[in-house]
């Protein structure tokens, strides 16, 4: 997380109980605040499905209870900031009742987006709020997407044609407007108000009503795994494993992220004395050390969601329950990634998922830039982040034309396929530390300075594979999503 000015090591605009406990710990109030209520909410997630289940309370209490404890969590780490959560869903739930059904999906994305970028716009650059780990406008990027969300699938349910609609969006669409209570709930509920993440409204709703388990039981064709009527999976194994996940990731970034700042990529003397090979194995090892936050944070939110009964995706082949409908990332598939869109692919998940729905699927032309410009915008106004959205347009599309043109000549046997994998496992982890690079300094300058101390490599190497290769169609249609690494670097 950015680091903290020494002289406000405890700011918070939230709640100012837990500062005790701050002081004690030696970590930022309100990164305790974050804490605390996320542990709360675990708790009250578990309480949720044992004591509020959908044969012991109905469609509405669940609704409500789950709006009223999110409502409280937003306040107690927020204070009065979290009336800007309030408003931006106010508003848009306005639009959804008074706008067209034809433009209700434009009027979304436009308030929701706009109100978003002047919040962070005010934040950063005319209050000079600083570089709080985790501030409001964090959820508000999850509201977001949610209300885009359910602003795109109401309009494709209520005006568009199925034959027009992808087979995902007709299974998505939804057939009419939510009822404020719905819409307040989707947005607002405390299993996913502070960390995300953003899920489909048909499946929360589903979640609520009861009928989420059954409903991707028959979607995945259970009765094949000798089960003579719908089974009762438990997530508590998925809560164990994710919790453990948790744990370790909490450790490392507390030990090993900490040993290796990130802004010393642009200092001036380490440049100055270093050798290239060490500027980039360290670059590497820092972004590398990055991650746990994320990990920490995303899987945490993931948990939450299981703990309440929420995230069950099905049975597998062999008879295997999977919890990760709403999951956010793919740590194996991380780390082992062997192409720069596998790692795009599974790194903040329901963020490309969000990127997909609302822009790429629909996009007239040039998906791939119109994608990385909606996620540079969402993330937020620092410069950095745009050098990192626009470096991973040419790396995308380079990345491609090398896989189109190479990869099937690797396929012949195994000992290839095998030299093959490391080769691009090795450029794919240089890929992403060369791109996110800038996400995480955030300025200008430290940006440039970065870039100079690589000599602007990767942008080189893509704009030449660029001019060099012939385009060749993708065999299979490319799913582009954003690195959003970070949902923010506040």
């Amino acid at each position: 997380m950015a680091e903290q000015p020494n002289n406000i090591p405890f700011r918070t605009t939230g709640s100012k109980l837990l500062h005790p406990v701050s002081e004690l710990l030696g970590v930022p109030l309100d990164q305790v605040n974050f804490l605390a209520c996320q542990l709360c909410a675990l708790l009250a997630a578990f309480w949720f499905r044992l004591y509020l289940s959908p044969n012991k309370a109905s469609t509405t209490i669940r609704h409500a209870v789950a709006t009223l404890l999110g409502a409280y969590f937003a306040i107690f780490c927020f204070g009065w900031y979290s009336l800007h959560i309030f408003t931006m869903v106010s508003i848009c739930y306005c639009i959804m009742l008074k706008a067209s059904i034809q433009n209700l999906h434009r009027y979304s994305l436009i308030v929701a987006m706009g109100y978003l970028i002047l919040c962070q716009v005010s934040r950063v650059y005319i209050f000079n709020y600083g570089l709080l780990s985790t501030d409001f406008s964090g959820p508000l990027m999850i509201i977001t997407q949610k209300i885009t969300t359910v602003a795109f699938q109401v309009h494709d349910g209520l005006y568009r044609k199925d034959e027009e609609l992808t087979s995902e969006q007709q299974r998505l669409a939804v057939k009419a407007r939510p009822t404020l209570l719905e819409y307040l709930s989707y947005n607002l509920n405390f299993l996913s108000i502070l960390a995300g993440p953003c899920s489909n409204y048909k499946d929360y709703i589903s979640f609520i009503e009861g009928r989420h388990i059954a409903m991707k039981l028959l979607e995945r064709n259970w009765k094949p795994n000798g089960y003579n009527r719908l089974p009762e999976p438990s997530p508590t194994g998925a809560i164990v494993y994710k919790l453990f996940i948790t744990t370790g990731s909490l450790i490392l970034f507390l030990s090993f992220t900490k040993a290796f700042p990130i802004i010393y990529i642009a200092d001036d003397k380490f440049i100055k004395e270093a050798s290239f090979l060490v500027r980039l194995s360290y670059a590497y090892i820092a972004i590398q050390a990055a991650r746990p936050k994320y990990y920490f944070a995303w899987t945490l939110a993931d948990a939450i969601n299981n703990a309440a009964g929420y995230g069950f995706n099905g049975i597998d082949a062999k008879g295997h329950f999977h919890w990760d409908l709403i999951s956010n990332l793919n740590i194996w598939n991380i780390e082992t990634a062997t192409s720069f869109k596998m790692y795009i692919d599974n790194w903040n998940i329901q963020t490309a998922a969000w990127l997909k729905r609302v822009c790429y699927d629909r996009a007239p032309h040039s998906r791939t830039a119109l994608t990385f410009f909606l996620s540079a915008v969402w993330h937020g106004v620092y410069p950095g982040y745009y050098f990192t959205f626009i470096t991973a347009v040419p790396i995308t599309l380079a990345a491609r034309a090398m896989r189109n043109n190479f990869r099937h000549h690797f396929l012949s046997s195994r000992t290839k396929k095998v030299i093959y994998d490391i080769i691009t496992w090795a450029v794919t982890q240089l890929s992403i530390c060369y791109t996110v690079g800038p996400f995480l300094l955030l300025a200008v300058e430290p940006t440039f300075k970065f870039y100079k101390s690589m000599y602007f490599y990767f942008h080189i190497l893509s704009i030449l594979v660029l001019l060099v290769l012939p385009i060749k169609p993708n065999s299979v249609k490319s799913q582009v999503h954003t690195s959003n690494s970070n949902n923010k670097e506040n």
